[in-house]
């Protein structure tokens, strides 16, 4: 399956997963330890439009954008309630968290479309060894 990503899409994760990374590699505690490795996979990736081929990296995909996302609200919050909802630093997070809400929708689609799909091919829903199985496309 191709999660298919425009330009401000790309530069939205981009940034955001930057951000995290960078915090850690400045020796703050930006991501918990779980959800690490799936940024980590993302970064990357994020250079067109991104090829899933198990359910398993759909899975890692959607873990680090709903990460991701809950860090652009929060960053959104801040400048609003620290500046004003029309400053310029609120609107630009604004729309790195519009990007990355859409990118999240369209990521959970294909998850859904995956365990639909191994549910159909299975007769059961997805387990260990079923989400590691590549989807061709």
């Amino acid at each position: 399956m191709i999660l298919h990503c425009s330009y401000e899409e790309l530069t939205a994760l981009d940034a955001a997963v930057e951000r995290v990374l960078d915090a850690i590699d400045q020796g703050g505690v930006a991501a918990p330890p779980d959800v690490l490795p799936d940024l980590e996979g993302l970064a990357p990736r994020l250079d067109g439009d991104i090829s899933i081929e198990t359910l398993d990296e759909q899975v890692s995909i959607q873990k680090a954008v709903e990460f991701l996302l809950a860090g652009a609200r929060e960053r959104t919050d801040t400048f609003i309630l620290d500046e004003y909802a029309s400053a310029e630093s609120a609107i630009l997070s604004y729309f790195e968290y519009a990007h990355l809400l859409t990118v999240l929708d369209r990521v959970r689609q294909i998850g859904h479309e995956m365990r639909s799909i191994i549910e159909v091919m299975t007769g059961r829903p997805p387990d260990e060894a079923t989400g590691r199985i590549p989807f061709d496309d």
